[in-house]
C-alpha cells in the first residue's frame, strides 16, 4: 500500500515509522526543513515541500497513493490537503487529524475527508465505553457514508438479552459487526444469543441509531453525546461541489 503523510510532527513520524515497519510504501512531506532534518533518520521517503500546494502533491505522485493522511498540527492545512487529495488526485481514502475538537464538524466528505480522527473525541468515547453499561456510545463516524460505529454493553434490563440476533429486527441500514463476550470476540450469526454484559458493536446509519438504541438499551438508558457546534474555523466555509 502506498501512503502519503502530510506533517512530520510526533503523529506523522510515528505513523510513518509504524507503516514502514508493516511493509507499506510511505512518503512523508514536511514544510519545515528543521523538522524534516530531525526526522530524516526514518527509513521512509521525504519531501520538504508545502503539502497545501498542488504542485508539491503532484511531484509526490499523489495520483498513485492509496491513502492520504493529513496529520499536520493545523486544522486548516489538514482540510486543504484533504480537499486537494480527493478532488484533484482522486485518492481513494483520505484520513485527517482534527487538532481542535470544535472544528470536527468541518471534517466531512465536502472537504474530501473519509475519516476524521479527533483525539479528545476518541478519548471521550473510550471513557464512555469503559464506564457506560446500558448506554449507546458512538465510537467512530465514517464520513464517506455517514455511518456510525456504536457500542452498547447490554444491561440486565436490555430487551435484547437472551434473544437471537435474527429475532432482533435490526433496521436494514444497521448491522451487528461484532459481539465481545468476556474478553473474547464472538462472530455474530443469526443464531447468536445475546447475553447481559455483552459488548455489541453495530454499524448504523444516523437515521437508524434511535431504532438500534430501542432494541439494545433498556428504558431510561442514556444516548450518545451530541455533535459539537462551530468552532474557531467557523469562518472557513465548505467549498461548493466539484
Amino acid at each position: 500500500m502506498k501512503v502519503f503523510i502530510a506533517g512530520a510532527g510526533n503523529v506523522g513520524t510515528y505513523l510513518a515509522a509504524d507503516l514502514h515497519r508493516a511493509g507499506h510504501e510511505v512518503l512523508l512531506m514536511e514544510i519545515d526543513p528543521d523538522v524534516a532534518e530531525r526526522g530524516a533518520v526514518l527509513a521512509v521517503q521525504w519531501m520538504v515541500r508545502d503539502a497545501c500546494e498542488v504542485s508539491a502533491l503532484d511531484a509526490a505522485g499523489l495520483a498513485t497513493a492509496d491513502v492520504v493522511v493529513a496529520a499536520t498540527g493545523d486544522d486548516e492545512d489538514n482540510l486543504v490537503v484533504s480537499l486537494l487529495a480527493k478532488q484533484e488526485f482522486a485518492v481513494p481514502r483520505v484520513i485527517a487529524r482534527v487538532n481542535h475538537p470544535k472544528n470536527h464538524w468541518l471534517f466531512n466528505q465536502t472537504w474530501g475527508v473519509d475519516i476524521a480522527v479527533s483525539t479528545p473525541h476518541l478519548l471521550a468515547s473510550l471513557v464512555e465505553e469503559a464506564v457506560s453499561v446500558g448506554s449507546l456510545v458512538r465510537l467512530m463516524q465514517l464520513e464517506s457514508s455517514g455511518a456510525h460505529l456504536v457500542e452498547v454493553t447490554l444491561a440486565s434490563g436490555s430487551p435484547a438479552a437472551g434473544m437471537e440476533l435474527s429475532r432482533l429486527g435490526m433496521p436494514r441500514d444497521a448491522t451487528v459487526v461484532a459481539v465481545v463476550r468476556r474478553a473474547h470476540v464472538v462472530v455474530p450469526r443469526g443464531d447468536t444469543v445475546l447475553e447481559v454484559g455483552d459488548e455489541v458493536l453495530v454499524l448504523a446509519s444516523p437515521e437508524s441509531e434511535d431504532a438500534v438504541r430501542s432494541l439494545l438499551v433498556a428504558d431510561g438508558g442514556a444516548g450518545a453525546p451530541g455533535s459539537p457546534g462551530p468552532g474557531p474555523l467557523a469562518t472557513l466555509r465548505p467549498p461548493a461541489g466539484p
